[in-house]
């Protein structure tokens, strides 16, 4: 194994995503779900705008990390367990918590609670995808 392989590569973008989902569903999430009423819009602008960054710098090369140990190492299991689990969380982004994320910006208090349960709900399946992603890439690392 080379730095010329994914396999280094997918494992440090895979744990570091991964690092990423766990402080979002453990941390970030709980603490803005406890956000009062009246601090609730400025809270949630502050965290859209500060976590977009993040996002921005993780997911592309995650995405292209995982295209790269497709075509590298396609019949290892370690890649196609990484690419299950990192287009779990990839796709619940895209498809579940952005939405609701933009759903969130402009809810009324009363349908608060209901959005920020769908959002947990959905950060469960993306920290469950970024496990599932970190554990190809230290299969892939293994058998490279």
């Amino acid at each position: 194994m080379s730095l010329g392989d994914p396999a280094p590569w997918l494992l440090l973008v895979a744990a570091a995503h991964l690092g990423f989902q766990l402080t979002v569903d453990l941390v970030v999430y709980p603490a803005l779900g406890e956000v009062p009423a009246d601090g609730w819009a400025t809270a949630h602008d502050r965290h859209s705008r500060r976590i977009v960054g993040l996002v921005a710098a993780l997911y592309p090369p995650l995405v292209v990390v995982l295209g790269w140990a497709l075509v590298a190492e396609p019949r290892s299991v370690g890649t196609w367990v990484a690419l299950a689990g990192g287009l779990l969380a990839v796709g619940t982004t895209a498809a579940v918590a952005a939405p609701t994320h933009g759903r969130l910006a402009s809810a009324p208090a009363a349908d608060r609670g209901d959005l920020m349960r769908r959002l947990d709900r959905a950060d469960r399946l993306r920290s469950i995808g970024a496990v599932v992603c970190a554990v190809g890439a230290v299969w892939l690392v293994a058998t490279a």
